[in-house]
């Protein structure tokens, strides 16, 4: 296909050198073939539903070619009717998550001023939110963070960014998976489930069920289906919210535990805690071209980091105010298991992941479809894609019964994968891409942020990751 349309492409130019300023039949018939063809080529559709994702070089002089796009929207994303609020909502929609849980925690045992981190983390990613837009503005053709990893440094620079997607995705999976096991274990605490043949705790049994019952979530086809469970975790994360503040009013005369300054020697460790609940870089570029005015991005940035900032911070004093140092890694399994409110957090908690499993996997699975020979069935493709979506979630079960240490894999994730795909690798992109049309300051700026996520991401890794062994090896 691809040698077919370059043939017509050179066929037409040298068509048009020996009839400059001439448009005869045969011109109009070769550039309707070479659009066809590249049409074609470029639209071939990801799901059942027959999204396409179509991208073409346009010339500007080029009449019949912006027909094209005018008749089939091939230019811009078919979808791109997003407007600014609704960008800010999906946005925080993606931001808001796993990572709320444990802000309590990184507060109380990094000390009040980690608050200065937690913040600071949220302005760099912010930023980072920003250059990415600018790096989608440099190249049409890019559609998502594999593009922009292939527009700066080519096939290395894609893998790169897919290996960092797909890490964060498994591993965040495995946090999911943790968090799960661990609220149903406190929602049925007093009650013990036995299996004679099986020899395994209750705690291990009903996350066993849980994932076993979100499993067929995997095998959907409809983005609709699967977008309609993301607004469902979305529901989820701000009923946890709500939830959580509505006990810190409650219990406005028991809020009153001291909070230390500074616990130094916990930074490294909780400073991946803080980068996870900003991991949202991988759909940026999804909500930039969805946008109806994509210049209006930085401002969607903006907003919604600001939002997600206030949020989290607010979280996180309220809830080491609570409980002060026997807050939990998770709050909703430190909160008074007899209010209404915990039962309502303790189940949003449990049903978030359970929403999430199709929504993460879904880039995984479209790629997978992409890369099965093109002569297979629709069906047999859908067949393959389930099988190893049922394989990938149970091994993520699998390691979550065996590590089930929520913080220290949280930690480890954020340290280890989100530091780069959040901050080192976009502020990179950046340089490489936009290096020769940005100020020095500008490519300092970067610099100093590649840094900065670098030397959070080697010490949060290491400390992390001994907290991580230690727990195993003394279990």
């Amino acid at each position: 296909m691809a040698s077919q349309q370059s043939k017509l492409v050179e066929e037409v130019n040298e068509h048009q050198l020996f009839n400059k300023g001439e448009h005869g039949e045969h011109t109009i018939k070769y550039k309707r073939q070479v659009a066809e063809i590249g049409y074609k080529n470029c639209c071939s559709c990801l799901e059942a539903n027959n999204v396409c994702n179509c991208v073409m070089e346009v010339d500007a002089n080029d009449d019949f070619a912006k027909g094209i796009v005018a008749t089939t929207g091939s230019q811009e994303h078919p979808d791109a009717n997003s407007s600014f609020t609704h960008s800010v909502i999906n946005m925080i929609g993606m931001l808001i998550g796993l990572g709320q849980l444990s802000t309590p925690y990184a507060l109380e045992n990094g000390g009040w001023s980690s608050i200065f981190l937690l913040v600071g983390l949220g302005v760099i990613c912010a930023y980072t939110s920003h250059v990415m837009g600018k790096c989608l503005k440099q190249s049409p053709k890019s559609r998502n963070y594999q593009d922009i990893g292939e527009l700066a440094f080519g096939g290395k620079g894609r893998f790169v960014a897919a290996f960092f997607i797909y890490s964060e995705i498994f591993l965040a999976l495995v946090s999911y998976t943790i968090s799960l096991g661990d609220n149903l274990a406190t929602i049925f605490h007093n009650k013990h489930i036995y299996i004679t043949w099986m020899n395994i705790s209750t705690r291990h049994l009903l996350t066993i069920m849980a994932v076993f019952i979100s499993l067929p979530s995997l095998w959907l086809r409809d983005f609709s289906s699967i977008s309609f469970l993301s607004s469902g975790g979305i529901i989820m994360s701000l009923m946890i919210f709500a939830t959580v503040s509505w006990t810190a009013i409650s219990w406005g005369a028991k809020a009153n535990h001291r909070i230390p300054a500074l616990q130094l020697q916990n930074i490294p460790g909780i400073s991946g805690l803080y980068m996870f609940s900003y991991a949202g870089h991988v759909v940026f570029p999804d909500i930039y071209r969805a946008m109806k005015d994509p210049s209006k991005f930085t401002k969607v940035s903006i907003t919604s980091f600001s939002i997600v900032i206030i949020l989290y911070s607010s979280l996180a004093f309220m809830g080491a105010k609570m409980f002060g140092g026997g807050v939990s890694s998770q709050i909703t399994l430190s909160m008074p298991p007899h209010l209404i409110a915990t039962k309502i957090a303790l189940w949003a908690t449990v049903l978030t992941p359970m929403t999430k499993y199709a929504l993460e996997f879904a880039p995984i699975a479209i790629q997978l479809e992409n890369a099965l020979p093109h002569f297979m069935s629709s069906r047999l493709k859908h067949a393959i894609r389930a099988a190893i979506g049922s394989f990938v979630l149970l091994s993520i079960l699998f390691l979550a019964l065996t590590i089930p240490y929520f913080q220290y894999v949280l930690g480890f994730t954020g340290s280890l994968i989100s530091v780069g795909v959040c901050i080192i690798l976009p502020s990179l992109f950046y340089i490489k891409i936009s290096g020769s049309q940005i100020s020095r300051a500008t490519i300092a700026l970067n610099v100093i942020f590649i840094v900065i996520g670098t030397l959070l991401g080697v010490f949060g890794t290491i400390s992390s990751g001994k907290s991580l062994l230690r727990s195993i090896s003394q279990a």
